[in-house]
């Protein structure tokens, strides 16, 4: 047959090509390529010897489909497999069913798959829905579209800057949210055995050097301090409170009362009530220039009372420094953090932010915010606990109590949560299930 006679075919019948190929035209005027043959062992439904024909797919010249041209050309490639000794219809149908197979295989490990088993598994742990549905939206929104359909393990670095570049320098927070969000993701990937290799979101793998530092227009954007992940809190407690001197202490006290370094050293023995178990900032030290009451958990307590000595003048420094009549150096928080992250050269740091850089003193009020966030403290409470200022003049105005009721029972869950038995870095930790 020539293309053109078989596009004047109109009679419904089954039209020959030769070497098993046949165009079958239906009454509706459908047209479809078939491929018929036999071979030994192949008998019919009613147990005689019979014949096999292979669909080819529906015809088309000028439109989506088979051409003639096309279908001799998979007529010939049946006729080679059955010349092999292979039924070419069983030969195909192994084929799709490992394509699916493998298709579906794919599609269990594609990011969107991996990143939506880890976040129904590791989601429950955030007490509030609202965080919850942030972690979903901003994955669904930013990351799906690029690398939702990409298997997990093929994933490369480049791609995941391309995610985030279009948000870097407008939308920075969320952003370094994502970003902090997919390197979980791959974490749980790797754990998981679904890729090897570096971390493709890892900004200490080397995600930050592609990405521009400044903000729109080269200017440099505000620089946060780096802060420890709050889920490490309590192996940082752990390792900190085998440390002696008064710099580990006050740094102890600082991450307690979620205090700035400042408030800490310049305290004076007359500022703390250990009857009331309060510890009054006065506004001189403060940055709002407000005097802020701040709630001393029982360990804040207990370590204060560490530190005191018989005939203390209450005008005394709580952390003395080396001179007579001052503080303790505000540098002695951060050297010593500097020693609990030395180690062997070339060494990763053991305290580092998300992003890979060593956590500061001040970034532990940053984890203290975080916690309070991803745990369902209220906004309010975790401010007030900062001591920062209330921008909105309107809702200023009607803040005029300072929670500190509310606050010594949030204070306390933080207390709870620093002191709780750090597990090896290669355990996770179960959380209970209501019901279970």
């Amino acid at each position: 047959m020539s293309a053109r006679a078989v596009e004047a075919l109109k009679a419904p019948g089954r039209y020959p090509d030769g070497g098993g190929l046949y165009l079958q035209v239906s009454p509706s005027g459908t047209k479809a390529w078939i491929f018929r043959y036999s071979m030994a062992g192949i008998v019919t439904a009613n147990g005689k010897r019979g014949e096999r024909q292979m669909g080819l797919g529906a015809y088309g010249e000028r439109k989506p489909g088979v051409t003639l041209a096309e279908a001799r050309q998979k007529a010939g490639e049946a006729a080679t497999t059955l010349r092999a000794g292979r039924d070419p219809l069983t030969d195909r149908d192994e084929a799709e069913a490992a394509t699916a197979a493998s298709r579906a295989k794919a599609d269990a490990n594609s990011f969107r798959a991996v990143a939506e088993r880890y976040m129904d598994t590791h989601l429950q742990g955030l007490a509030n829905p609202k965080h919850r549905a942030q972690w979903r939206s901003t994955i669904a929104t930013y990351a799906y579209p690029l690398l939702g359909d990409r298997p997990v393990s093929a994933i490369t670095r480049l791609e995941v800057a391309d995610v985030l570049r279009p948000i870097w320098n407008t939308k920075r927070e969320t952003a370094q949210r994502l970003a902090q969000r997919m390197d979980r993701i791959f974490r749980y990937a790797k754990a998981a055995d679904l890729r090897s290799g570096d971390n493709p979101a890892s900004m200490r793998d080397g995600l930050s050097a592609l990405l521009t530092i400044g903000a729109p227009g080269g200017v440099r954007g505000k620089r946060h301090h780096p802060a420890l992940p709050w889920q490490q809190v309590p192996a940082f407690m752990e390792a900190l409170r085998k440390k002696e001197g008064l710099g580990a202490r006050a740094l102890e006290l600082a991450i307690l009362t979620a205090a700035r370094s400042g408030e800490v050293v310049g305290a004076r023995w007359r500022e703390v009530d250990f009857d009331a178990a309060t510890w009054t900032v006065p506004k001189e030290r403060m940055k709002a220039g407000k005097e802020h009451r701040k709630p001393l958990t029982p360990a804040a307590l207990a370590l204060l009372q560490t530190l005191v000595e018989e005939g203390q003048s209450e005008e005394a420094f709580i952390f003395p420094g080396g001179k007579t009549k001052k503080p303790l150096s505000n540098m002695a928080m951060a050297m010593l953090l500097r020693g609990m992250n030395e180690g062997p050269k070339g060494d990763p740091l053991r305290w580092q932010d998300a992003y890979g850089e060593a956590v500061t003193v001040h970034g532990f009020r940053s984890t203290f915010r975080d916690w309070a966030g991803e745990t369902g403290q209220p906004v309010d409470l975790a401010e007030a606990a900062l001591a920062h200022i209330v921008r909105d003049k309107t809702e200023a105005a009607y803040a005029r109590s300072d929670l500190f009721a509310r606050r010594r029972t949030m204070m306390e869950a933080w207390e709870g949560w620093c002191a709780t038995p750090a597990l090896p870095a290669n355990v996770s930790r179960l959380r209970r299930v209501r019901g279970g």
